[in-house]
């Protein structure tokens, strides 16, 4: 085929005119160049410019300049805000074909994705986020703007994850900090450029170049509010451990090993096309990339013979040619990486398929289409994120072992489900744990579409109704008292002695399982009253407690899988049970407390327990209508088991107001109650009991707070841990071991919570905390 190049004249007149040389932008403002690194074409190895090495001064100074700005930027309003984003959105579009070829220059990528896909999606969203900054207050109400925000992305996507981050953060009245990838910064110096031809208060946009030195001085920095980071799995632990405990709001979009699933019955071209969008776009250097391809065993033959005759009509070379499907890798280091995993399976034994007429340029980072054939799931092709073009195949016979071959990885980014059975699909699809699963299709995105992972693929969504939310914060944490009050016990009074040698014994098990349970270590301690006197004792739960817990809770899928009615009659029963014996339990927590108010205490946990029962049947998804002939549906999906560390105040109030919405979803629990004030959580199991909640569902491990939090949050099997007892330290401990699997997390810090209160302990924003978002995109019938 003769070539059809597009031409790079203006890209590099513009390189050309600013000297091949840049400072960073700070304050709408260019600095001198200080120390510089090279930013190199992919295809050919030359160098395109030089680039500035920002220093901890220089982050410093950008987070000043935003800090400087925020308040203006929020005080403009949101219609104002939205005037500046359209006028982004049209200069975008203005020079659409500019930014595409300086990243295809730059990235590596071939054109027809930077001209046809990238710069599209990048103008939609600054137009849809633009709507959002107008519709604010009216769609948002009780919430302001996070602060200033760190923002940090990877060189697969550079332009169209500036923007997926840039318009949500502007949109809802943030100021940024934003680090380009070392190996792809151009399109982030023109796009500054292009904020301060539309409008861009200065210090709103800050955009500082780097390597990790450079993102490691953003995400330590005080003076950042939020981190959004998109990267891969091992950097995003990183930076989960080093924000713990700094009440930094955090997003993180990381790695996956997404499966692509064909049954007998799908359109077998259709479906390789697919496959080709999804593993060979972008060279497979994508997140979502549909990596692992599960074929139904009956019609896997014929889907290879297909899949090797495309694969055999890629073209590759120069990105910059029109007619290329396959351009450069990002740098060499990425190609031997890739060389080694591909080699290392060759050694297993597994079958490499290469097309022969595959002609590898000769300068420049390249590697040609991979299949490989015969790797066990274990493999570390079958497991390990390859980011490269390369398709592990592996076959299935039965709808249940595709799905459990997809969710046999630690990610959970996205999934591909073909099948002209729109049943066994949809059958399919929500029992994938990934945040996103096309039907019949790969690789669509739209801003209105939220976007992110499950498992050790990240949390938090960008794009859509959710996305906003995750740079937001609800007014009422202003409000939060500084410290919880808990009242002080006097001096412990010993337990009186009993003459009846058949006197019950005091000492309250652990209830795990749907039963009282004793705990494993066989230790117990006492619980006195305010006024020192003995009221019985407690076991004091260990590692293996939580354990078997957590096995228990495991078992109760069943809860996940009821209908959100069923779950609501259960906590309506829970609280007309609670409210028989409201007076008993009143008088518990005043015996504990010394609280002249346990009735009221009461009263407003049955109160609450209904609350959450209302909810149950009524936090619904929502029906997307991207620019595609189909839907898109977003479900609110419970996360599975959630460990939950309660408030020392209010024992009962606290405890159902973190338990009953994490249920009322459909996830089961594994709580350690007030480490003060415990009996109130123990005397519960009979309520439980008689309620028709089903075993497992509700756990219930009693013990020391720090212990028991320091087991859930190491606990691989859990999903989230909830910590909200008022210790700083036990808070932020929670947040760095919970980086070991990447499970959520949501703590109190060193602040208290007004239980009583429903901005403060009830609303949409728990409901958040206690679900996922997954998009399910169902295109329509032709």
């Amino acid at each position: 085929m003769r070539p059809r190049p597009e031409s790079q004249k203006e890209a590099q007149a513009w390189l050309d005119q600013r000297g091949r040389k840049f400072g960073l932008f700070i304050d709408n403002q260019w600095t001198e160049a200080g120390e510089t690194f090279a930013s190199t074409n992919p295809a050919d190895g030359k160098e395109l410019a030089q680039l500035t090495q920002a220093t901890a001064e220089d982050v410093d100074r950008a987070v000043q300049a935003a800090r400087r700005a925020q308040p203006a930027w929020a005080a403009l309003g949101g219609p104002a805000r939205a005037r500046i984003m359209y006028a982004i959105a049209r200069l975008m579009q203005k020079h659409a074909r500019l930014f595409a070829v300086l990243e295809t220059l730059d990235n590596g990528k071939t054109i027809r994705e930077t001209r046809d896909a990238d710069l599209p999606l990048v103008a939609r969203h600054f137009y849809h986020h633009a709507g959002w900054a107008q519709l604010l207050d009216e769609e948002f109400p009780g919430h302001r703007a996070v602060g200033v925000v760190g923002q940090i992305v990877p060189w697969n996507f550079p332009l169209l994850m500036l923007a997926w981050k840039i318009a949500p953060a502007l949109a809802a009245g943030n100021t940024i900090v934003f680090k380009p990838a070392e190996f792809t910064p151009l399109t982030a110096l023109l796009f500054a450029e292009i904020c301060v031809q539309a409008g861009v208060p200065a210090g709103v946009v800050n955009i500082v170049t780097g390597d990790g030195r450079t993102g490691e001085a953003i995400v330590k920095h005080e003076g950042i509010d939020k981190l959004a980071f998109t990267g891969s799995t091992e950097v995003g632990r990183l930076i989960r451990e080093a924000t713990a405990g700094s009440g930094k709001k955090l997003s993180l979009e990381l790695g996956g090993k997404s499966p692509y699933i064909v049954f007998e019955d799908a359109d077998i071209d259709a479906a390789v096309e697919g496959l080709v969008d999804s593993i060979w776009f972008n060279q497979g250097q994508v997140c979502c990339a549909g990596s692992r391809l599960l074929v139904q065993e009956s019609v896997e033959e014929r889907f290879l013979k297909k899949l090797k005759a495309r694969m055999d009509n890629l073209r590759l070379g120069s990105p910059l040619d029109k007619s290329m499907d396959i351009g450069a890798l990002v740098d060499p280091i990425q190609r031997q990486r890739i060389h080694g995993l591909v080699e290392a399976a060759r050694a297993e034994g597994c079958e490499v398929y290469q097309p022969s007429a595959c002609e590898i340029p000769a300068e420049g980072s390249w590697f040609p289409p991979t299949l490989i054939t015969g790797a066990s799931t274990s493999a570390a092709v079958a497991q390990a994120e390859i980011f490269g073009p390369v398709l592990v195949a592996m076959s299935f016979r039965t709808p249940a072992e595709a799905v459990q071959l997809a969710n046999n990885t630690v990610y959970g980014l996205a999934a591909c489900v073909w099948s002209e059975n729109i049943s066994l699909a949809l059958d399919v699809a929500p029992q994938i744990k990934a945040g996103v699963v096309w039907i019949n299709t790969a690789n669509q995105f739209d801003a209105a579409c939220g976007f992110g992972g499950y498992k050790e693929s990240g949390y938090g969504r960008e794009g859509g109704r959710e996305g906003m939310f995750e740079y937001l914060v609800p007014v009422s944490e202003d409000a939060r008292p500084a410290l919880p009050a808990v009242a002080k016990s006097t001096a412990a009074k010993p337990a009186a002695a009993s003459n009846d040698s058949f006197a019950i014994d005091r000492t309250a098990k652990l209830y795990i399982g749907g039963k009282q349970a004793r705990p494993d270590g066989a230790y117990s301690r006492a619980i006195h009253g305010a006024d020192g006197t003995f009221l019985g004792e407690i076991g004091e739960g260990n590692r293996k407690d939580i354990r078997n817990a957590v096995e228990a809770a495991h078992k109760a899928t069943g809860w996940t899988r009821a209908t959100a009615h069923n779950r609501a009659q259960v906590l309506y029963y829970i609280a007309e049970n609670l409210a028989a014996r409201g007076q008993e339990f009143a008088d518990r927590i005043a015996a504990q407390t010394g609280s002249k108010t346990a009735e009221k205490e009461v009263q407003a946990s049955i109160e609450r327990l209904f609350y959450w029962a209302a909810w149950a049947d009524k936090y619904d998804g929502a029906a997307h209508q991207p620019p595609m002939h189909g839907i898109t549906v977003a479900l609110n999906e419970a996360i599975g088991v959630i460990g939950i560390v309660c408030p020392n105040e209010n024992p009962l109030l606290g405890f159902i107001s973190l338990v009953a919405p994490a249920i009322a979803v459909g996830n089961r629990v594994v709580v350690v109650p007030s480490e003060a004030h415990p009996l109130t959580a123990t005397d519960l199991y009979q309520v439980f009991d008689t309620s028709d909640l089903p075993g497992g569902v509700v756990n219930i491990v009693t013990g020391s707070a720090d212990e028991l939090a320091r087991t859930l949050a190491s606990h691989s099997d859990i999903d989230a841990v909830w910590r909200h007892d008022g210790s700083a330290a036990g808070c932020a401990e929670v947040e760095k071991l919970s980086a070991g699997s990447l499970k959520r997390t949501w703590t109190g810090g060193g602040k208290g919570r007004d239980w009583f209160s429903t901005q403060q302990a009830a609303g949409r924003t728990v409901l958040a905390h206690a679900t996922q978002v997954k998009n399910i995109w169902i295109p329509y019938g032709i």
